[in-house]
């Protein structure tokens, strides 16, 4: 009976393990997607900040983008944000 119930646990336990194993791949793929993600949108930022300069200003960017101007705005407070961040991490440098 004994060797029964340790097959039964040592099942329980692999189970658990491959369970926790998938759970903290998942994890790790979610991480790795979601700092592509802020990265794509710091380029996004970036592009859309100059594009604020070449049309001259946010209205203007926002009609040729097409894209809302809180969403203009949004993205030109994240630039700033990088642009002080990088400025930060050169200044410690």
């Amino acid at each position: 009976m004994s060797v029964q119930n340790f097959d039964k646990t040592l099942s329980r336990k692999q189970r658990l393990q491959e369970k926790q194993r998938r759970q903290l791949a998942v994890v790790d793929t979610v991480d790795k997607t979601e700092a592509k993600v802020r990265k794509a949108e710091v380029e996004l930022a970036v592009a859309v900040a100059e594009a604020v300069q070449v049309f001259g200003d946010e209205q203007s960017a926002s009609e040729g983008l097409d894209m809302p101007i809180e969403t203009i705005r949004r993205f030109l407070g994240m630039a700033q944000d990088e642009a002080a961040g990088a400025g930060d991490a050169a200044d410690a440098s």
